[in-house]
């Protein structure tokens, strides 16, 4: 029986128990420089941009979404989600989130829903909204109703973003499937991500494939995936959706991966989370890699738990948060 993946972090615990700028290329780690943009979050773990440069953040462990200005400053927006407990004692509820045209679309595991807040006239400073105030739609349920080939019977909106026709796309993180959101609110499966043969002698003999980011280059879908237990290293995929959602193998030979976003001339970075020993992830074996034609470059190591990463709206700049650290880290080349 497979066990509720709620957040990146318990998912973690409990499967290893059982724009428009100027980008250039990255082609060189010595060209990147790393700095504390924003510190004391409490589990930061989906961030978005919006066109002031302002990053909008989840912040699991306190239910809330705050903003971050472009000074670094930190600022509450939203409060009142719920929070869960897993049995390992880790926070659970916020996923990510996306920001487009004033409207903050976020996504929560425990409720199973994706929350919509206004935040057009949200001026940093402003008395926050609460989230029952917020417009929801139970999406989860959707997914859980569904009869799937090979079913979970588990949901967990995890991650997000914006396709043809403004119709939203999500990751959900139990299912293993992409669901597809028109603009009119209409739900369907877009597609399956498939797992693998576990290619050690541990463990089923069968892993899943959670997709954990995904992302829309204008032609196709490109999908993150964390395999789970054993955690097999470099057995991690890239996935590449056709607009009628065809799956394919995009590039593989990653470890746990978390998030994904399109860089200069859209090709895709991806991060990390951690590497896995016998205690379970490694603190600081996150990282962060770059895909061009089919090659993998390593541009940052050493990253601890990191969940999300956006290109800024400043040329060449990026942000990576740090779940158990707390923080974001601005990077630039």
């Amino acid at each position: 029986m497979r066990i509720k993946a709620l957040n990146i972090l318990s998912l973690i615990v409990i499967l290893f128990a059982f724009s428009c700028q100027d980008h250039r290329e990255l082609t060189s780690t010595s060209q990147l420089q790393t700095q504390d943009f924003a510190t004391g979050l409490a589990a930061p773990l989906g961030m978005a941009i919006d066109p002031k440069g302002q990053l909008w953040v989840t912040e699991v462990a306190a239910g809330k979404v705050s903003v971050i200005t472009p000074d670094g400053k930190i600022y509450p927006v939203i409060t009142g989600f719920s929070v869960a407990v897993s049995p390992e004692g880790t926070p659970d509820g916020l996923n990510h989130l996306a920001y487009k045209d004033g409207i903050l679309y976020i996504l929560h595991g425990v409720d199973d829903k994706l929350y919509k807040a206004n935040v057009a006239s949200f001026k940093p400073g402003d008395q926050p909204l609460t989230a029952g105030q917020l417009d929801s739609e139970p999406i989860g349920k959707f997914v859980l109703d569904y009869n799937f080939a090979e079913d979970t019977g588990e949901s967990n909106l995890y991650n997000l973003t914006f396709g043809p026709d403004g119709d939203m796309f999500i990751a959900d993180a139990a299912a293993n499937a992409i669901i597809r959101r028109s603009k009119t609110g209409n739900l369907s499966v877009f597609a399956t991500i498939p797992g693998i043969a576990n290619p050690t002698p541990v463990g089923p003999p069968g892993i899943q494939a959670v997709p954990t980011g995904i992302v829309f280059d204008g032609q196709k879908f490109l999908v993150s995936t964390l395999f789970g237990f054993p955690f097999p290293v470099g057995k991690a995929r890239i996935y590449q959706l056709d607009l009628n959602g065809n799956v394919s193998v995009y590039q593989e030979g990653f470890t746990s991966l978390v998030d994904i976003v399109l860089g200069a001339d859209k090709r895709p970075l991806v991060l990390t989370v951690a590497e896995f020993g016998q205690q379970g992830p490694t603190p600081g074996t996150g990282k962060l890699t770059q895909s061009v034609g089919g090659q993998s470059t390593t541009l940052l190591q050493n990253l601890n738990m990191p969940t999300s990463i956006v290109m800024g709206h400043t040329a060449n700049t990026y942000y990576i948060n740090s779940l158990m650290d707390g923080k974001v880290q601005r990077i630039t080349y």
